[in-house]
């Protein structure tokens, strides 16, 4: 299956950029948002209060991840999470939860990339 998104402009952020509407379940919980695209991302990085929100318990996560970039300083630990992009079946993705409360949701390598093809086409984008 082959779906285009446009770049976009969510709530609360500045300048269009491959944004892609996302639904994270956990359990019975859902949370529709958006997660940034990054293909030099290594791994997936969902912001603290989106875990939270998921009904994750910090302390219940033993997994410790290590962030790179200008995220190397924040704490993470592992979380999976099932993931929705609207027209696709729902896959399990794997996560550095970081307590961080400006972290934007990040799609990198491990998995979300290994789970779908995306490309870049000008403006537009296909997953």
């Amino acid at each position: 299956m082959n779906k285009r998104f446009p770049y976009s402009t969510p709530p609360g952020r500045a300048k269009p950029f491959p944004w892609l509407p996302i639904i994270l379940s956990n359990g019975k919980r859902n949370i529709p948002t958006f997660g940034l695209l990054d293909s030099a991302a290594t791994v997936n990085v969902l912001p603290y209060q989106i875990g939270e929100a998921l009904g994750a318990i910090w302390d219940e996560q033993t997994i410790d991840m290590e962030l790179s970039g200008n995220l190397a300083h924040l704490e993470a630990r592992g979380l999976l999470v099932t993931a929705q992009i609207e027209g696709f079946q729902p896959v399990q993705l794997g996560f550095a939860w970081t307590k961080s409360e400006t972290a934007p949701l990040i799609l990198g390598q491990v998995n979300f990339f290994e789970s779908f093809d995306v490309c870049f086409f000008s403006l537009r984008l296909c997953v």
